[in-house]
């Protein structure tokens, strides 16, 4: 004889209405959700076996009778009711162990998951973002949550702590501080990073071949207090003024998060020449060779000054090799920060400036080696 569940919850409901209940109180007097007693009634599910004795005294009812969805001339003998009741122990004996099982290893959960928390929030920086911690404490406090809540409701705690207003205030003021902090790592350090993609994406490159703009972007006070080789101004070597004929001149002006620059020109000194190449051997050459991969000096020229260093790039002034009568001096610079240029030097860089082997593209490998340090 198969089981018709559908009957048996049919039966269920009938029993629940005779006795003027609702599903809510029902499921209060058993301790099981309202959920539970809709599935009781509508057959897609059946109340525990443990529960079965405890239903069928409520009810005043024989277990088969529940169990066959319908009211028998006679009750259950004793035996039948002492072995029903022998089987509810021990389903329940089997339930107590292993419900105490997933409680410990609930608890321990939690306790693992705080602790994470409070590992990965302590030194972290928000003005150093790293997305991929950030991420990892956001998914670390979802997993705390979740298994908060499903260790309270197995254990029954839930339940309990409920119908404790001031029990209830302290883990909601207790949670919202946790949730503070995550919340001051993960939107600060992902702030951070947005503000640095908005830049980037808003920031554009600028081209000037206008003598005019040449002090707003060299030996400016910005510049020259914010940029330094070493401990002198970044531009020490371009002269304080355009005071000679310029026979070409271009700057190149980006400024994504940090200022990047690409200048070269070249000024005809006429009678000035001596004078102004004594003041560039004054400065005299820093070693660059190695630094960005650069092998040596541009092919057909000397250079007769240079400040370069391993964070900013290089700024030089150069004379053509073996320039018998030449009164013209060259100036080039690319400047930038974080070991990487965001933008292609070749594009706005003459090839016959640049120092050869030099790449400072955003996985050159003179930045993975400053990086591996």
């Amino acid at each position: 004889m198969t089981l018709d569940q559908k009957k048996t919850g049919q039966f269920l409901k009938a029993l629940r209405n005779e006795k003027k209940l609702t599903q809510e109180q029902l499921a209060d007097q058993f301790n099981v959700s309202n959920r539970s007693v809709s599935r009781w009634e509508t057959g897609s599910n059946l109340p525990d076996i443990s529960l079965l004795v405890e239903i069928a005294d409520f009810y005043d009812v024989d277990v088969r009778e529940i169990i066959d969805g319908e009211r028998k001339s006679e009750m259950m003998d004793k035996e039948t009711r002492e072995v029903a009741e022998k089987m509810a122990t021990y389903a329940g004996n089997e339930k107590d162990r292993m419900l105490k099982g997933v409680q410990t290893a609930g608890i321990a959960g939690v306790v693992i998951t705080l602790l994470a928390i409070i590992m990965q929030i302590r030194g972290y920086d928000v003005y150093k973002p790293d997305v991929n911690r950030s991420l990892g404490i956001f998914l670390t406090f979802l997993a705390f949550t979740a298994m908060s809540v499903l260790t309270l409701y197995v254990t029954g705690i839930l339940k309990k702590i409920s119908k404790h207003r001031k029990i209830v205030i302290l883990i909601r003021v207790l949670t919202i501080i946790l949730l503070v902090a995550v919340t001051h790592c993960v939107l600060g350090g992902f702030l951070v990073v947005g503000l640095f993609a908005v830049s980037i994406y808003s920031a554009k490159v600028k081209v000037t071949n206008d003598t005019a703009d040449y002090n707003t972007y060299i030996h400016s006070r910005e510049i020259d207090t914010e940029y330094m080789m070493g401990k002198q101004p970044i531009f020490d070597i371009f002269p304080e003024t355009l005071n000679a004929p310029v026979d070409e001149f271009q700057i190149t002006y980006y400024n994504p998060w940090d200022p990047q620059y690409i200048v070269y020109m070249t000024l005809d000194y006429g009678d000035e020449y001596d004078a102004e190449i004594a003041r560039l051997e004054e400065i005299g050459v820093e070693d660059y060779e190695g630094i960005y991969t650069v092998t040596g000096e541009p092919a057909g020229y000397d250079i007769v000054a240079m400040d370069s260093d391993e964070y900013h790039g290089f700024v030089y002034a150069m004379i053509p090799e073996n320039g018998t009568g030449n009164t013209k001096i060259t100036y080039c610079a690319v400047v930038f920060c974080n070991y990487f240029l965001d933008v292609d030097v070749h594009d706005y860089m003459k090839d016959q400036y640049l120092l050869p082997g030099f790449d400072a593209g955003k996985n050159n490998p003179y930045k993975k080696q400053m990086m591996g340090k």
